[in-house]
């Protein structure tokens, strides 16, 4: 069981194997989400930045009357 100090301020350091877990680096967000049974989850909170280059795609540029198109066959359940 991984546990740490809490400061008379209320604060916490996360125990590098808990950052690691999470992917977190200095800098980045968490969430606490706080159940029901008392339980407390940490949620990364990513910036949208971190999520550049994360897809991708190795065909052809797709145009704009492309992507109309896929949205409108995606609508009609193509």
């Amino acid at each position: 069981m991984i546990s740490s100090v809490i400061t008379s301020k209320g604060q916490t350091t996360l125990p590098k194997v808990v950052r690691e877990s999470l992917g977190v680096v200095p800098g980045d967000r968490v969430r606490y989400v706080v159940l029901d049974n008392g339980e407390v989850r940490i949620i990364p909170n990513r910036p949208l930045s971190r999520l550049f280059g994360i897809c991708q795609y190795d065909g052809p540029p797709a145009t704009i009357e492309d992507m109309n198109r896929a949205i409108a066959d995606g609508a009609a359940g193509k």
